[in-house]
């Protein structure tokens, strides 16, 4: 039988597996080395390296007596002194709210949705067993888009989809195909990331923008070498469908004609810029301007620049409280 190659993975997945581990061999004293590896999808030197890592934590102090007691060199594995680790965990209101909130986006991004479900579940029923009032949260998770269901699909089929999209910048509904990589919500909308074989290139697409999605009995792929965005610099990068914007600097925000990708760049004698670039969706230009507090502005396109300053005012408007009210002399 073949043996089993170590499992990559981050810090953040190692950590996740130590605390399901901890009550899982509370319950299971004295289980084999090689079914423990199994539960938990890792091979049997993985779990040794866990056990080891195991040996040195406990509860805060530092002292054998804090430590947890990890054994397991005749192969089966026992484990004691972790019952305040294993113990379950007591959440705040606004923990439960918090972690609600971070499972439905799991749900949305299609990572261990069944999982996720039944977490969710555990909550609500937590919520109802306590004198505190139930958890109904209104949140936008994706679901209620036509689009998504067909999306789940195609990710979990690897099948390519054939969208119906609207492109705002040219006010026109367009068609594409499109091999879907990840489902992801960025400003507050919710996008698909795939490779777009009429663009040649990874691209996002609103989901409220897709007007219809149709799962094709195609393999969908991405081509090697497609890669997910970096979402902190490549929203911006250019893409056949996407709006121009033309954005005037301060000396001290000129740097964006440095770190973004641009179109041109005018640089003034006093410093300031005048950017130009394309950009995948407004509302990330906005961010950006309320982000910089005054020091660049859109001079291009006007109804974009003039959605920007509203809600710029409105912000400022917040700020003032409410109006002084004054007696009768």
């Amino acid at each position: 039988m073949a043996t089993r190659r170590p499992v990559p993975e981050t810090a953040t997945q190692r950590v996740q597996r130590l605390l399901s581990m901890v009550p899982w061999l509370l319950q299971h004293p004295g289980v084999a080395v090689a079914e423990a590896a199994d539960e938990f999808g890792v091979t049997e030197q993985q779990i040794e390296e866990d056990l080891a890592l195991l040996f040195v934590c406990g509860t805060p102090g530092g002292t054998h007596a804090e430590l947890i007691d990890a054994q397991w060199e005749d192969g089966h594995i026992y484990l004691s002194n972790a019952d305040d680790i294993a113990e379950p965990m007591r959440l705040t209101r606004d923990e439960a709210v918090t972690l609600t909130a971070g499972l439905h986006a799991l749900v949305a991004s299609l990572v261990n949705p069944d999982v996720v479900e039944r977490t969710l579940a555990k909550l609500r029923t937590a919520s109802l067993e306590v004198d505190t009032p139930r958890l109904d949260l209104e949140i936008d998770d994706g679901r209620q888009h036509p689009a998504m269901e067909p999306i789940r699909e195609a990710l979990t089929g690897r099948r390519r989809l054939h969208l119906t999209y609207w492109v705002p910048s040219r006010d026109e509904a367009t068609e594409r195909d499109v091999d879907p990589m990840r489902v992801l919500n960025l400003d507050g909308h919710w996008y698909l990331e795939g490779w777009c074989h009429r663009a040649l290139g990874v691209r996002l697409f609103r989901l409220d923008r897709i007007e219809s999605a149709l799962v094709l009995d195609v393999d969908g792929t991405p081509p090697e070498g497609a890669r997910p965005r970096n979402l902190d610099v490549d929203v911006f990068v250019p893409g056949e469908d996407d709006l121009t914007v033309v954005i005037e600097a301060e000396p001290e925000s000129a740097w964006i004609g440095d770190y973004y990708p641009t179109e041109s760049v005018e640089h003034r004698d006093d410093g300031t810029v005048v950017v130009t670039m394309k950009v995948s969706d407004p509302a990330l230009v906005r961010r950006l301007m309320l982000q910089l507090g005054g020091s660049a502005h859109v001079v291009e396109p006007v109804d974009l620049a003039e959605r920007i300053a509203e809600e710029a005012r409105s912000a400022l408007l917040a700020y003032e409280g409410p109006p002084a009210v004054h007696e009768a002399g």
